[in-house]
């Protein structure tokens, strides 16, 4: 029994269920997802040379003015303060009209690439300061991880995959590059563009091509970092719906208090219907409220007693009518107005309870 014992308890601790959704928005919360960097890096490459492509006689422009006012313009200037700030200015403002279009192109494709994965999620938990993460023992055991190996095998795949095409796309245009020393700057310039725009595109969509595994794989380890123990299961649904002692509780002192109003209202009652020993229905009739008499309280063997003993503290006469009890106990309920098929009997007690109240 013993070793039986253990067995259970290292089976519920095993992590072999799938995560729930509440398990998922809160690992969402910590900024915790199924997300391939590859996929960023591989998109942002693809946008950004392919908006190089489009855009090459615009960047050229940029570059050309840039060279010749700098060899015709400001080398010819005294180096004064005041020539040192126009040249400064200029030329920052020449780099932010080379190099904003680029960086809004790859800022935009880095939003779609994340969006694409994760959706819209925004947390700072990921970047508060957790003393755990400057832990040396901890930092050992990430770098000599199974993830730390799976990101290194990663790295020397793209590594000879972008090398590869590198080599092939240079070996296809050999002839092109051995006759540059024959060109002139500008052609030069120009050929150089345009193979390196040629092994930014290919080495792109091989990237992009690499991470699609990449994100199956993080996906895949996402899956697996959030499965729950069916104790955690256990722990999440009494979390949620409430302790059981606690809902018990709550729901004995709910009837308590029902009971409590139930009993309140027997003094205003006109008669108590009883069976004599086991039910005790408590009728009355206020045509203001109801077209019908109607259950102010109802009970069952200690219930029925306490009612019956109020009812008599109280003045309210009491009639003895078994079938009739009965059958108002399981037809209606408190609050409920005596049905149809009882209006008779009900009406000829309450005839009789009106008499009565008459004479005295």
């Amino acid at each position: 029994m013993q070793w039986l014992s253990l067995d259970l308890q290292y089976f519920s601790g095993e992590k072999t269920e799938k995560a729930t959704p509440k398990k998922r928005d809160d690992a969402r919360k910590k900024g915790q997802t199924a997300k391939s960097q590859d996929v960023n890096t591989a998109i942002i490459l693809l946008a950004v040379f392919l908006f190089l492509t489009f855009s090459a006689s615009y960047i050229g422009d940029i570059v050309f003015d840039l060279f010749h006012q700098t060899f015709q313009e400001y080398m010819l200037m005294d180096l004064t303060e005041n020539t040192v700030q126009v040249i400064t200015m200029d030329l920052m403002k020449e780099i932010a009209l080379l190099l904003g279009p680029i960086m809004l192109v790859a800022l935009v494709a880095g939003l779609i690439s994340n969006y694409i994965q994760v959706g819209v999620m925004f947390t700072t938990e990921p970047i508060q300061p957790k003393l755990e993460k400057i832990d040396p023992i901890k930092g050992f055991k990430r770098i000599f991880s199974l993830r730390a190996i799976v990101e290194l095998l990663k790295s020397i795949l793209k590594i000879s995959f972008v090398g590869s095409i590198t080599f092939v796309i240079l070996w296809m245009n050999i002839d092109r590059v051995l006759s540059l020393s024959f060109k002139s700057v500008g052609v030069s310039l120009t050929t150089m563009a345009s193979l390196t725009i040629q092994m930014g595109i290919a080495a792109s969509l091989a990237l992009l091509f690499l991470s699609l595994f990449d994100y199956l794989y993080q996906k895949y380890d996402f899956e697996k970092n959030i499965r729950m123990s069916k104790q955690d299961l256990k722990d999440e649904h009494k979390n949620v719906e409430g302790d059981p002692l606690i809902k018990s509780k709550i729901k004995q002192r709910q009837r308590e208090m029902a009971m409590r109003r139930m009993m309140q209202e027997v003094p205003e009652a006109d008669v108590v219907i009883t069976n004599p020993t086991h039910f005790a229905i408590a009728l009355k009739y206020d045509e203001d409220k109801m077209d019908a008499p109607y259950v102010v309280a109802k009970g069952v063997d200690y219930l029925a007693q306490k009612i019956k003993y109020i009812a008599s503290e109280n003045d309210v006469v009491m009639v003895e009518n078994r079938p009739l009890a009965r059958s108002l106990y399981d037809s209606a309920e408190i609050g409920d107005s005596v049905p149809e098929e009882f209006f008779k009997a009900v009406a000829e007690i309450l005839a009789y309870v009106y008499r009565i109240k008459n004479q005295m």
